[in-house]
């Protein structure tokens, strides 16, 4: 069944856009309509950031209301999303290939419960805090205050738990927020609102702009913006950088990745390749935080590079609504001609493909390619260091731990890694070595009460735990 929305939600109702122009959403398992939104104008964003704007100032504005009361209705958006879990998940599903068995708990499950963990945080933090002067006498306040109105522009590839990462510490904060869902994913983003306005949120608190890159341009560099929050390419995320810098604009940029999995010389195969490839075939690599570099020990390499391509061969590839699917389509003809072009660029370097990397036999429509590996790597080639966004593994050997802490950062990117041993504690050693925002110890799973981001390339800043909600805060000395 399609989903159809041919108004835009503004100002607390849908609205009749300024442009007759429809993004038409298409599967990429079928290659058919999932459905139609509204592509909103310039004007439109226009309206969407004024509305926010008298949202977040008003004399009884939502930057105004004690914490408690906006924790309420957060923790009731919780429970209409929550309703509409089961339905969201399939949506994701339908719009970016992903399989449902992932959307389920991280799409259809995830955003509820990152609301009511704000909603508790902002019971819990306290708006100001007196300290003792330590120049000359008395004391200073210390007043955390919300940041403004917000422009949230998120990814197609975990649209509705990446636009919660935002959504929720924001509205916690007091913030007001304008979002720019991508266009492959516009559709849950229209439920999103359709949320919004039973939840009862005020008027203008939250405004849902469906659009190209033209649109989150304008919102991006709009005057009545006070903060960008961006997950995306670390190509667009410069370009936002730039922006927010000249106007001296505080940013949250989460952007890029190609992680490394170190498995070191006492790992147990057995147990820990299902757990690796997990990490790294999430969502079909289409993850930021993938783990698709493998580093294995010289000594152990031919067998780590067995093991790997045996599991990643084994892989169930499906219909993305199919519960034993575990690597759907990309999410569209161009992604899958950009992963392609990389498989192409290996084989021409001489790398060597042990499994995978064609279009599957029995497949007549969507965009689906069989997941690959790749061996006898190339240093420094397109393979080796640049982020594939796609179901694309390399196996490199190495000969020491120091050999491995160095390869693993020698890339443009610090977002996540993890590593693979019998001994925790060697683990541990490890990874506070390497270079990067995130890390994980014989497993990798974002932790929703613990800072995630990255250094490098990968990004500005940090979502998640307390510190995501300081993202949204800024902070006043009152002196006495």
């Amino acid at each position: 069944m399609e989903t159809r929305f041919r108004s835009v939600f503004l100002d607390g109702s849908w609205q009749r856009p300024d442009s007759n122009e429809l993004i038409t959403v298409r599967s990429p398992a079928t290659e058919e309509e999932v459905g139609f939104a509204p592509r909103c104008s310039l004007t439109d964003v226009d309206r969407a950031v004024d509305s926010t704007s008298r949202a977040f100032g008003a004399r009884d504005g939502w930057s105004r209301w004690e914490p408690e009361r906006r924790a309420d209705v957060l923790d009731r958006l919780a429970d209409v999303l929550g309703r509409r879990a089961g339905r969201i998940a399939r949506l994701i599903s339908s719009e970016n290939g992903m399989p449902v068995s992932l959307s389920a708990p991280v799409e259809g499950a995830g955003p509820p419960r990152l609301l009511r963990y704000y909603a508790e945080l902002i019971r819990k933090t306290e708006p100001e805090e007196c300290r003792p002067a330590l120049t000359g006498s008395g004391s200073t306040i210390v007043r955390r205050e919300p940041a403004g109105v917000v422009a949230a522009v998120v990814p197609w590839n975990y649209p509705a738990t990446l636009t919660m990462f935002k959504l929720a510490p924001a509205l916690a904060a007091g913030c007001t927020v304008v979002l720019k869902p991508a266009p492959e994913t516009v559709l849950d983003a229209c439920v999103l609102a359709e949320a919004v306005a039973e939840a009862g949120l005020p008027d203008g608190v939250v405004n849902v702009v469906p659009g190209d890159g033209h649109v989150g341009a304008h919102l991006v560099a709009h005057p009545g913006v006070d903060k960008v929050s961006f997950t995306g390419s670390t190509t667009t995320g410069r370009a936002i950088a730039r922006v927010c810098g000249g106007l001296l604009r505080p940013a949250t940029l989460e952007l890029g990745g190609r992680s490394a999995a170190i498995v070191l010389d006492d790992a147990d195969l057995a147990t820990a390749i299902p757990g690796l490839i997990g990490t790294a075939l999430v969502n079909s690599g289409q993850t930021c935080f993938a783990n698709t570099r493998i580093l294995a020990p010289r000594g152990r390499y031919a067998e780590v590079l067995e093991a790997v391509t045996a599991a990643t061969g084994d892989l169930v590839l499906g219909e993305p609504l199919d519960r034993a699917t575990q690597i759907g389509p990309l999410v569209s003809r161009r992604q899958r001609d950009r992963v392609e072009s990389f498989i192409e660029s290996g084989l021409a370097t001489g790398a060597r493909l042990t499994t995978g990397g064609r279009r599957p036999a029995g497949f007549g429509r969507g965009w689906y390619l069989e997941p690959a590996v790749f061996g006898d790597v190339v240093p420094g080639s397109a393979l080796a260091r640049e982020e594939i966004f796609g179901p694309v593994l390399t196996v490199q050997p190495y000969a020491d731990v120091s050999e491995a802490v160095a390869l693993a950062d020698d890339s443009d990117y610090g977002l996540a890694g993890t590593v693979w041993t019998a001994d925790p504690q060697r683990g541990l050693d490890v990874a506070r070595r390497v270079h990067t925002g995130t890390f994980g110890v014989n497993g990798y799973s974002l932790d929703h009460g613990a800072p995630f981001g990255g250094v490098k390339s990968s990004g500005l800043g940090r979502e998640l735990g307390p510190e995501g909600l300081d993202a949204y805060l800024r902070l006043k000395s009152i002196y006495r």
